[in-house]
């Protein structure tokens, strides 16, 4: 008799190595576009909840003659994502606070335990002037609300608090009103100019309150015209974030 012919031999050692190549090819040439894409998708998120956040202020200053939060003072009551709790769509179960509030976050924020993942702009209207806004003020006096910043991501790194407690000092860092807390002064600063200030170290960072590469190179802001937008880091500077009036 004549051995049986295996008509079904299977992959060779090397028709294997082949195609495991492939796949590692093709992996490669996909993880970045994924990457790019959740990237992306995260930034959307991001600018959703602020428009959130925005349509919440609105009905805020129509039930207070027109005045909007700003920074805060020392008590919870007067933090700005303490007053617009009544204000979201969201539903609020009985007894919770800000920490249950989604659209106060942001997906790309990278420690997953930070409750309040925007600040809000604490300057006051005067120039040289850096003291804190800390009650609410009104947006019938302003000029220019559509190139002036009111919220945007909160930067991250080893220096910045976690708020994740309902009371305690960790919240008192949730306003901007100095040129240090931008990213663009620190990067004037620094004298840098095109994309050689993405290199600069969380050290330089330290005491920054804007993000300076949560959403590519910059971040996303809401303006006080309620409109939302993505801001390079070079472009977050006082000059866009002091409110102008009448």
């Amino acid at each position: 008799m004549h051995p049986t012919r295996n008509n079904n031999p299977g992959f060779t050692l090397i028709e294997l190595l082949v195609v495991i190549a492939i796949i590692a090819l093709l992996m490669g040439i996909l993880m970045p576009a994924l990457s790019a894409v959740r990237k992306r998708a995260w930034s959307t998120v991001c600018q959703s909840n602020l428009r959130s956040v925005g349509f919440a202020c609105n009905l805020y200053a129509e039930d207070n003659n027109y005045k909007v939060p700003r920074g805060g003072g020392g008590r919870e009551e007067t933090r700005w994502f303490f007053m617009l709790l009544p204000y979201l769509a969201q539903k609020i179960p009985d007894g919770a606070d800000y920490r249950n509030v989604e659209i106060y976050r942001c997906p790309a924020y990278p420690d997953k335990e930070q409750t309040v993942c925007f600040v809000i702009n604490a300057f006051t209207s005067a120039p040289a002037d850096y003291k804190d806004v800390g009650v609410p003020t009104s947006i019938d006096e302003m000029r220019s609300g559509a190139s002036t910043i009111y919220v945007a991501d909160n930067e991250d790194g080893s220096w910045r608090a976690i708020i994740k407690e309902r009371e305690g000092e960790n919240w008192g860092s949730t306003d901007v009103s100095y040129p240090e807390h931008l990213p663009g002064t620190i990067i004037r600063n620094a004298g840098l100019t095109g994309d050689s200030w993405a290199d600069i170290s969380d050290l330089q960072y330290n005491g920054c309150r804007v993000a300076h590469a949560r959403h590519r190179q910059g971040h996303n802001a809401l303006y006080f015209d309620w409109h939302v937008g993505y801001v390079p880091a070079v472009e977050s500077v006082v000059e866009n974030w002091r409110p102008k009036v009448h």
